[in-house]
């Protein structure tokens, strides 16, 4: 029997070709991996549960360097973490400069947030799924630390009902429903459910995944006693927000999908608190 070739699995004799120099004094900004799919298991305030993220990461390149290590990424994701958040996020992306050998990172992580709810009247419980992206933004100072900025994105499904429909109308009023975007630079200490409990807060009236007849005429009959126009949604958000002191910056933005229109609705407004008295 011929013996097994293991020449294969020693690495150390294989050229390092990213290693490289290269001589046209460019550096490049970012270089990475995106749309890796991974199993996550997402901690909240309402407990865990599991969903499926997809990443994209990549750090900045010197000029003298040929290459990063991409599948170095990797290895760093397929590594067993207990439960995901936004620390674990930012804990990630301070590993992830020393392993690529990198000054400035990004990790973004993108996954479907879910939240049992419970109906407002009957009391069934349901399902609701948001779409959330966690941002982590790492830089090594000349001290050698590691200095992080975190962001959070949540897209939050609402109901809402126009004030000026009511007003006019002598019974009923249109209404529809809206997604509120809130995107918001963060402390480690916060969580997507809190954007999300901010966003359906300031709606008309939130939306539920299973609803039973009492619970249809509680929503319409909510929604009805508490119209928002678009510009409501993201001042009414934004001024929550103003008082978090979670939130550093944010941008927020509502999407009316009018009833009664081939259009939708839209605001948007962004304010960086550090820069406001």
């Amino acid at each position: 029997m011929n013996d097994l070739n293991t020449s294969f699995l020693k690495t150390n004799t294989l050229p390092d070709v990213q290693s490289n120099q290269d001589g046209r004094a460019l550096p490049i900004e970012r270089v990475g991996i995106r749309g890796i799919k991974q199993p996550v298991l997402m901690r909240s305030s309402n407990g865990s549960f599991s969903t499926v993220a997809s990443f994209e990461m990549d750090v900045a390149l010197p000029a003298d360097k040929k290459g990063t290590h991409m599948s170095r990424f990797v290895a760093l994701i397929e590594q067993e973490h207990t439960e995901m958040d936004s620390a674990t996020v930012a804990s990630l992306v301070k590993e992830m400069l020393p392993l690529l050998e990198a000054k400035q990172g990004r990790i973004q992580m993108r996954y479907t947030h879910f939240v049992k709810k419970i109906a407002p009247v009957s009391a069934v419980q349901s399902w609701m799924d948001y779409q959330v992206t966690y941002l982590a933004e790492a830089k090594q100072g000349i001290d050698e630390q590691i200095e992080v900025d975190l962001y959070l994105q949540a897209v939050v499904p609402v109901m809402s009902l126009c004030p000026c429909s009511k007003k006019i109308s002598e019974y009923g009023a249109h209404n529809q429903r809206s997604h509120i975007v809130i995107a918001a630079e963060i402390t480690e200490n916060m969580d997507a459910e809190d954007l999300i409990k901010i966003a359906e807060q300031a709606a008309s009236c939130e939306l539920w995944g299973l609803l039973k007849r009492p619970d249809e005429k509680y929503v319409t009959e909510k929604a009805y006693d508490n119209p928002k126009f678009v510009e409501d949604l993201v001042r009414d958000i934004a001024v929550a927000l103003d008082h978090s002191d979670k939130v550093v910056a944010y941008e927020v933005s509502s999407e009316n999908f009018e009833s009664i229109h081939n259009h939708s609705a839209y605001a948007w407004l962004a304010k960086d608190k550090r820069h406001t008295h």
